[in-house]
């Protein structure tokens, strides 16, 4: 009878074999990698919600941070002041403009629509513009293209319920930033948490200056817009000195939609309110441009004016109105984070006594 004989060596589908551990786990590396892509795509919204509500309790701390240099009081009580500070101005203003804004958004709108159609119909009349049913295909064509926002967070209620729930977190958060500070920490392996919290502090202190510039500038453009508007008699100043204040929140993009309505407004009250209109706005942005930006980059992330306009044109297709919001503070992060990078690439390199020439 012939011997049998056994294969010693390992079978393909063994697990213990290191061709097949490896080839597993390169596997599982990739399928997790398209898991987390999906998981991205499907929860943006709230992602950029939690941003949102992370933005807004920078801006808290930052306040806090100012008081505190005054008053040597608890931080509860600061934020306290600072949140009943910021409701106190909301709803002053309200109370003393809302009947007025109101009126005037009403107005606003029928003007702009008056406006609209007489440029329409005179570029209709030489020739420069399709029908008035190719141009509505094409209005339709633009606005879906802008973005995508779910139903939500589009619709009324669900803005409401997203501001609401961003006025929570960012309040949340702001009350106690160690905590959550130390949780993100938590997250990331251990050999890697001090330089991770190294970079927190950094992209906080950015944060906090770069809205700290934004509420700055849009203080001066919406008081400079409304008392030069208003003495030049151009309609609805005070509703066009808000929104534009509003607007001045996003760089760029902002500044079109607020030189767009002042010069429509002051137009349909005549050829002279229309170039003061111009003027103003011309005014306003050149002193923007040239004195308050500036002055406010030197103490903030310094943003190239191409960097914000491309990440807010892709933030915008991607992500929608909200993502047009954060665009500004996300670039001003994720600029920090890799600034941050690089110091540290420099100092590991100058710990090692590699030469600058080398580096």
């Amino acid at each position: 009878m012939a011997e049998t004989k056994t294969v010693d060596e390992l079978s393909p589908i063994e697990m213990r074999d290191p061709f097949l551990r490896k080839e597993l786990k390169r596997a599982a590396i990739w399928l997790g990698l398209a898991c987390v892509i999906a998981l991205l795509i499907v929860l943006v919204q709230p992602l950029l919600i939690i941003f949102a509500g992370v933005v807004f309790a920078a801006l808290l701390d930052g306040g806090v941070r100012l008081l505190g240099r005054v008053l040597p009081i608890g931080r509860g009580w600061r934020l306290l002041i600072v949140v009943l500070l910021t409701f106190a101005f909301l709803i002053g203003t309200f109370v003393l403009t809302g009947v007025q804004v109101t009126e005037q958004v009403t107005q606003l709108r029928s003007t702009l629509e008056s406006q609209a159609n007489r440029f329409t119909g005179y570029l209709t009349s030489q020739g420069l513009m399709p029908g008035a049913s190719d141009v509505n295909g094409i209005v339709k064509q633009a606005l879906g293209s802008v973005g995508r926002v779910t139903s939500w967070v589009g619709s009324a209620i669900g803005a409401i319920t997203s501001m609401f729930m961003i006025l929570i977190l960012g309040l949340f958060i702001a009350m106690d930033p160690g905590t959550y500070s130390r949780g993100l920490q938590w997250m990331v392996p251990l050999d890697l948490r001090p330089e991770f919290a190294r970079t927190l502090v950094k992209m906080g202190a950015t944060l906090r200056r770069l809205l700290a510039g934004r509420l700055l500038g849009m203080a001066v453009e919406g008081v400079a817009s409304g008392i030069a508007l208003a003495v030049g008699g151009v309609p609805m100043a005070m509703l066009l000195g808000i929104i534009a204040g509003i607007l001045a929140f996003i760089p760029n993009v902002g500044a079109i939609v607020t030189g767009v309505l002042m010069v429509a407004v002051g137009f349909s009250a005549g050829v002279d309110t229309g170039y003061w209109a111009i003027g103003t706005y011309l005014v306003v942005q050149t002193i923007d441009g040239y004195v308050i930006v500036p002055m406010v980059a030197k103490r903030t992330v310094d943003l190239p004016p191409a960097l914000t306009l491309g990440a807010q044109i892709l933030a915008s297709a991607l992500f929608g109105i909200l993502g047009l919001a954060l665009a500004d503070p996300m670039t001003a992060m994720i600029k920090t984070a890799l600034e941050r990078r690089s110091e540290r690439e420099e100092e590991k390199a100058e710990s090692d006594g590699e030469p600058s020439a080398a580096r």
